[in-house]
């Protein structure tokens, strides 16, 4: 299996035949649990760029950035390789406050393609951003299951970081439109184990649903937590960041009930998704981790990196922010396109079967506007 070296700057210098990206992607901690899936859809996507003839004919490497540590440090480092010119542009999937620490450092430098669902409003120029948002995720997946399973209470577990926080914050407007609103909230430190107090706060909220905000293994031991407290038995849960591998690690017996919105799912199954399996298994072989949507989101960021400095014809963070609207790329998602720096795509809503989702709908996001 391929392995990313994760200390680049102990060993890189700069090839100016090499076009090199930055890969963030957590190694550790709650969101640990996908970053091998994040790095092998990434790699996946580069070799596939580099068949084609690679990017402005120079050949796309990847430099591996553990996305899990703590925000400063990642940006530091990050920005070292910015700075230092070892690196011509950043991708992948990591969390909303590592996000805010990077932008400001690299952005007006590199292009930077973020590809996790985040919370919305990011406007940095020199920022894209490939996956969902709550306006286009979260509304219509509320709005559905207030109509089809008369939820009207929600309870919100989420992190206690901005994500969580911000997506609370519009959640509170999404189940007024449906006739309901929010009945309490709890916010966890990032790697928390215990769940007891928040459980027996969503017993007595009388809660219909619980809004799950938790990063990968606190999502886990949530869903197992929940589960042991039979809670799963008269409340259902909807996550908007929950893959199959969370699904595989909380294990059939803590999943009934659960619901997740997402742009991806490894099951769709549609000529663009069978595809990409197939691509997938091919190179990595059948017991390499699942490529649900999270993994998958970096195949997307370096394709989108690819397409934008590609249609720019140029490494200049301005002249990429001019022509990324007329920028389009193809990938398990389907045929995307960018409209104010962020891909617009098709949003489904599954409900968790065992340890696979049966996805159940595409969600209408013109209804679901106001």
């Amino acid at each position: 299996m391929f392995q990313l070296d994760p200390h680049p700057l102990d060993w890189f210098t700069v090839d100016d035949s090499v076009l090199s990206v930055a890969l963030v992607f957590p190694m550790q901690g709650a969101a640990g649990i996908f970053g091998p899936t994040c790095e092998l859809c990434a790699q996946l996507a580069a070799e596939e760029v580099n068949q084609a003839g690679g990017v402005l004919g120079r050949e796309l490497r990847l430099l591996p950035v553990d996305g899990g540590a703590e925000p400063a440090e990642i940006a530091d480092r990050v920005g070292a390789l910015v700075e230092l010119g070892v690196v011509q542009g950043v991708t992948g999937w990591h969390i909303s406050s590592v996000r805010q620490a990077l932008a400001p450092r690299i952005a007006h430098r590199v292009p930077y393609v973020y590809t996790a669902l985040y919370e919305g409003g990011e406007h940095t120029t020199g920022v894209f951003l490939t996956s969902e948002t709550p306006d286009d995720q979260l509304r219509p997946a509320m709005r559905l299951l207030a109509h089809e399973r008369r939820v009207r209470r929600w309870f919100v577990v989420g992190n206690d970081y901005v994500w969580p926080r911000r997506t609370a914050r519009v959640a509170r407007g999404y189940a007024r439109e449906s006739g309901g609103g929010i009945c309490g909230q709890a916010y966890l430190p990032l790697g928390t184990h215990e769940f007891d107090d928040v459980l027996r706060r969503i017993e007595r909220s009388e809660a219909d649903a619980v809004l799950m905000l938790l990063v990968g293994s606190d999502a886990v031991r949530f869903n197992r937590a929940f589960a042991a407290s039979g809670l799963d038995q008269r409340c259902l849960r909807l996550s908007t960041l929950m893959d199959e591998n969370m699904l595989m690690a909380s294990g059939p017996t803590a999943t009934e009930g659960l619901y997740s919105t997402a742009g991806y799912f490894a099951s769709l199954a549609n000529q663009d998704t069978l595809d990409f399996h197939g691509q997938y298994a091919g190179r990595y072989g059948i017991e390499a981790p699942a490529p649900g949507s999270l993994g998958e989101s970096c195949y997307e960021g370096v394709l989108l990196l690819a397409a934008l400095i590609a249609r720019a014809r140029s490494l200049d963070v301005t002249a990429i922010g001019a022509t990324a609207d007329s920028v389009s790329y193809e990938g398990p998602r389907g045929l995307l396109r960018l409209r104010g720096s962020h891909v617009k795509q098709r949003i489904y809503l599954a409900q968790a079967d065992g340890v696979d989702f049966d996805v159940l709908t595409q969600l209408d996001l013109d209804t679901a506007r106001p």
